[in-house]
């Protein structure tokens, strides 16, 4: 089975509520299991939360604000760096305040550990805010602790769709390639590559339909961690370390300006050179899956949203932003005062 056809069998699958396993399947899922319960414990446990990035960015700056929520696992909450700037919601927020010039406020409620069956509650506390835009980064615990992939995207495309019916724009990191982390020892790390590949081309699949847009993220954004995990790695060597962290947000941020609709104008139209193409949505997941940074978001062609082969999809490798400096929080808006 081609790497497309069975992105569309996952997507099927979820759709269905599918996801049994086979005998082989089985002992397969018998094998990881164990073996993550051994990488784990290479990893250790979580020792304290991460810092809160809860709060105002973008101190004096005009209105109207932005709201932004930021859901999902340590790598949304920033596990493992010491003080709030070096968390990617900092770095989203202020980035964010400086490339629209508007003040922006930030709800995290991100959990360290989190997995997809986690989002409805979170979903829960970030309507609450009524943001513009929800930014979700989750996966990597599902693939750890063997969790059914039809039912992390079933449950991935539900958050999604909660948040489209309120009118709120979506941005989804997908999941990492788990087959970069130096705890996770052969023969789980080949297995646990091909499991986050695949469950990143079914959660593509499934944000898309659902009317949301993604970001791969790949092998941990890219080259440069394969290169010097000792920058881009914690202590832990599973999460980034705060130039990671910074790197994880450089990357998403033009797709959170794109979904609000605040890029420059010489970044609406596609450009070939990068890679930028249409493609049905089943291809378009595993090519993204392969590049990361690559954008997937549904589009049109000659009025149509669908053709033979499903959703058109707009692939787009956007350019990173420059980095802004990050921010602390501020507990209240302190809006300039109007002029007399």
């Amino acid at each position: 089975m081609g790497k497309a056809a069975a992105a569309r069998r996952l997507a099927a699958a979820a759709a269905y509520g599918g996801g049994g396993l086979s005998v082989v399947g089985a002992t397969v899922y018998a094998l990881l299991r164990a073996e993550a319960l051994l990488a784990r414990r290479a990893i250790g446990l979580p020792n304290g939360d991460p810092p809160q990035a809860t709060g105002w960015y973008g101190h004096g700056r005009p209105g109207p604000a932005l709201k932004m929520v930021l859901l999902g696992d340590s790598s949304a909450a920033g596990y493992g760096v010491d003080i709030v700037q070096q968390t990617p919601g900092a770095h989203l927020a202020s980035g964010l305040a400086e490339a629209t010039d508007q003040r922006v406020y930030l709800r995290s409620v991100a959990r360290v550990g989190a997995q997809s069956r986690d989002l409805a509650g979170q979903v829960d506390e970030a309507l609450a805010v009524e943001p513009d835009v929800a930014v979700v980064l989750i996966g990597a615990n599902d693939v750890t602790h063997t969790r059914p992939q039809s039912e992390s995207m079933r449950l991935l495309s539900e958050a999604v769709r909660r948040f489209r019916e309120a009118n709120v724009e979506v941005v989804v990191g997908t999941c990492p390639d788990l087959g970069t982390i130096e705890p996770i020892a052969p023969p789980l790390r080949q297995l646990a590559r091909v499991l986050s590949r695949r469950l990143a081309a079914g959660q593509a699949i499934a944000v898309v339909e659902a009317g949301g847009r993604t970001v791969s993220l790949g092998s941990i954004l890219g080259p440069e961690f394969a290169a010097t995990p000792s920058l881009f790695f914690g202590p832990d060597r599973f999460h980034p370390s705060a130039a990671g962290y910074s790197s994880l947000a450089s990357v998403l941020l033009p797709s959170v300006l794109a979904a609000l609709g605040e890029i420059p104008d010489e970044e609406l139209t596609p450009v070939a050179a990068r890679g930028d193409t249409v493609l049905p949505i089943s291809e378009a997941a595993v090519e993204a899956a392969k590049v990361p940074g690559t954008e997937l978001g549904g589009t049109e062609i000659a009025g149509q949203k669908r053709g033979a082969l499903g959703r058109w999809v707009q692939l787009r490798r956007r350019r990173r932003q420059p980095e802004a400096e990050a921010e602390a929080p501020r507990a209240t808006d302190e809006a300039p005062a109007p002029a007399s």
